[in-house]
């Protein structure tokens, strides 16, 4: 199969069958699960994310979200989202007052603020929801990078195990730091 033409407006993409030659159209949805390691695509792009090289990656300016899409971004344990990524969540995708981590309305709060070992295990906890939940499609702020002062070669480390998962975008950043 070779992708000939993707129509976003539409969400639909064409695709071209080499082995009965002719054009066919495929609801997104559909193409979504091609497995990654497949030779078929090698350039996949979505409303929020794209595939490329086998690389699942978040765009940096979401702005609404998709069937089953959860926000995740950098928290405070206080649940305190007066700012930065925790602030948009809140205001645009339900993240509720007071939970500074887990999922809560079309988000994932993920505490960055308080100190680079519970950020580890904040992580864990995530990998662990995201494996939980392959129905969701979680995309990943590059947390801890903006507000809580950390640099993705500090931070993408702790993503690594979430490469091999299927539902989880990664920002170019940290795919750039993992790559490495």
């Amino acid at each position: 199969i070779v992708v000939c033409a993707l129509s976003q407006r539409f969400n639909i993409i064409y695709v071209h069958h080499h082995s009965i030659a002719k054009i066919q159209k495929i609801c997104l949805f559909e193409i979504f699960f091609v497995p990654l390691q497949s030779k078929i695509l090698n350039t996949y792009t979505m409303k929020n994310a794209q595939i490329i090289n086998g690389h699942r990656i978040a765009s940096d300016r979401i702005t609404e979200l998709g069937d089953n899409e959860i926000f995740v971004f950098g928290s405070n344990i206080q649940g305190a989202h007066g700012g930065g990524a925790a602030w948009f969540a809140h205001k645009t995708f339900g993240a509720e007052w007071g939970v500074g981590e887990g999922l809560t309305g079309r988000t994932y709060a993920l505490p960055t603020m308080e100190g680079e070992v519970s950020m580890k295990h904040a992580v864990e906890h995530f990998i662990a929801c995201a494996k939980q939940h392959p129905e969701l499609t979680f995309l990943v702020t590059a947390v801890g990078c903006g507000i809580a002062g950390y640099t993705p070669h500090e931070v993408a480390p702790l993503f690594k195990e979430a490469l091999t998962l299927e539902n989880v975008y990664l920002p170019q950043v940290f795919v750039d730091v993992l790559g490495k």
